[in-house]
């Protein structure tokens, strides 16, 4: 079965072919040109069009109906306009870097919208050397799959293989993944394959067999993930982000939300078979370790940490937080398992973890970090602790400085629909009694994205320069320790001694030990740490402090 599309060939022009199966007639307008594709049976209909060439936009039109290509690969004008004939080819100096989960890499999660003032890849390129400088490994970008209006998180792609237009075009997407490959950084993607967005979804238009009725989503019926066209198309996707942008990864949004298992055994298949391997990661709220066990998955996003972590610092037990006690006993258990489920076969550098992410804090009504939350010598104590756990860490953006900004929720949607997020939103946190009467801000205004752009110039200054220092020094023990740095290779203990939580990692002969001081009375430590949250003086842990130790 071959792809739909356009397809630029060269001096042959571009090839256009579409799948309308109750059509009669199918045409490719391009400027004031109309030019008819031939029935080739099985409801497939193609032409070549000598003259089309990269630049040009196009529209399809059915039985006289005009729609957008759902297949498109770039949308200049948005989701509801014209396509644009695209060159695949590009002039590539660095190869993809592969990811090796088992020598301690740590993620760096970043939305490019606000990552910098303008939002784009090119701004977004100029902060590598930050990350660099950072020690991360790997940078994870949310879903960039085009999703209707001018800002918005991404998770409403409807034209899965057009990178959203207002972030740059695709040759400076390339562009920026080739840096980033030359600065020895992996990159890998968010992709939502589980619904499609709820405004500028075309596939329905032309051909309903795409989505399944029966599978009911909060923005429709599910894909018919069992029909050939949708499973060719979103393996397509997959594909072509790993091939033609040369991601080193995907991270696939809520698995659970997949019904058909299959599927992520072939994205996982397809992936590794790649000259070059691809990881494959999956955000899955059902704990299964079959995902990596069974189909061969290289990591899953593990949430309980936080969880723990989040409700001990803060005491907040709304939502779903309201299965967590916020004890240290609770946190032991969760770090001596990695998750609260089995984990039986599961390396604990398959787990992602994180203090945050763009869930935990976007997701909260007034989108506040957890830097805003926490005491922050707490913080800076558990931050230490999680970067060098033998799980693999997971770093929000402007978390390395305690950025001060937000992370709100925001849309831009047409009107019609946005009230009913904004209204959606309201009612979603109407539960929330640490929420009550708050002023949530509303996810359609553009202040609410322009809240959420970070402030590179915090870095400078107190105490968003010593946080960051900590992280660096955090991250570069965890790259260089024998220890620390090869997490599978390594065996965890956990136990807790009244406030003071232990944990002790061994490699042959080696071990290191971390202790945390949760309590508020100084406790005797060793003399010399390796790394410690905050200063230590003689051989006292101070309350709500951490430090790391060579135990011989």
């Amino acid at each position: 079965m071959e792809s739909c599309g356009a397809f630029f060939r060269g001096q042959s022009g571009t090839l256009f072919r579409a799948w309308a199966p109750a059509a009669r007639m199918v045409t490719v307008v391009i400027g004031d040109r109309e030019v008819p594709l031939y029935a080739m049976g099985e409801g497939v209909f193609e032409t070549e069009v000598a003259w089309a060439r990269p630049g040009m936009k196009y529209l399809f039109s059915v039985d006289g109906r005009s729609l957008p290509d759902p297949y498109a690969r770039f949308l200049p004008e948005g989701v509801h306009g014209p396509a644009e004939i695209v060159d695949a080819s590009y002039p590539w100096i660095n190869g993809p870097q592969p990811i090796h989960l088992e020598k301690a890499p740590v993620i760096y999660e970043l939305h490019v919208g606000t990552f910098t003032d303008s939002g784009t890849y090119a701004a977004a390129e100029l902060r590598l050397d930050h990350l660099v400088e950072l020690g991360v490994s790997v940078i994870e970008l949310m879903p960039l799959a085009a999703f209707p209006g001018e800002r918005g998180w991404g998770y409403d792609g409807v034209a899965l293989h057009a990178p959203f237009a207002p972030y740059g075009r695709p040759e400076q997407l390339k562009h920026f993944l080739d840096t980033a490959h030359g600065r020895g950084l992996s990159v890998i993607i968010d992709v939502v394959l589980n619904h499609f967005g709820p405004d500028g979804n075309y596939l329905g238009a032309w051909a309903p067999e795409y989505f399944d009725a029966s599978v009911s989503t909060p923005w429709g019926p599910g894909p018919a993930f069992g029909h050939p066209r949708m499973r060719k198309l979103v393996l397509d996707v997959v594909s072509d982000w790993l091939t033609e942008y040369r991601f080193d990864g995907v991270r696939l949004d809520a698995t659970h939300a997949i019904p058909d298992r299959s599927l992520l055994g072939e994205i996982t298949a397809l992936a590794h078979a790649l000259p070059q391997p691809r990881v494959v990661i999956a955000e899955d709220e059902r704990r299964d370790p079959g995902l990596i066990t069974q189909l061969g998955m290289d990591a899953v996003w593990a949430d309980d940490l936080h969880h723990a972590f989040h409700v001990m610092m803060t005491g907040e037990q709304d939502g779903y937080y309201h299965a967590y006690r916020g004890t240290l006993g609770e946190l032991t258990q969760t770090l001596q398992l990695g998750w609260r489920g089995p984990s039986e076969g599961v390396a604990r550098d398959r787990l992602v973890t994180c203090l945050q992410n763009h869930d935990q804090v976007g997701n909260r009504a007034l989108g506040e970090r957890i830097s805003a939350l926490a005491d922050r010598r707490s913080l800076d104590a558990a931050t230490l602790l999680w970067l060098l756990l033998p799980t693999t860490p997971l770093i929000f953006m402007g978390q390395e400085w305690g950025a001060s900004t937000p992370f709100l929720y925001f849309t831009d949607h047409t009107p019609d629909l946005g009230e009913k997020v904004v209204e959606g939103r309201r009612r979603e946190f109407a539960k929330f009694t640490s929420f009550a009467g708050a002023n949530i801000p509303s996810p359609q205004a553009e202040s609410t994205a322009a809240a959420s752009t970070l402030r590179w110039g915090e870095i400078a200054s107190a105490p968003h320069r010593q946080t960051l220092e900590l992280f660096r020094q955090a991250i570069a023990l965890r790259r260089t320790d024998v220890v620390f740095s090869r997490p599978r290779a390594s065996t965890l203990e956990v136990r807790n001694h009244g406030a003071v939580l232990e944990v002790t990692l061994r490699k042959g002969r080696e071990r290191r030990m971390i202790l945390w001081n949760t309590g508020n009375t100084p406790v005797p430590c060793p003399r010399r740490a390796l790394l410690a949250s905050e200063r230590l003086s003689d051989a006292v842990l101070p309350p709500r402090v951490a430090a790391i130790f060579r135990e011989d």
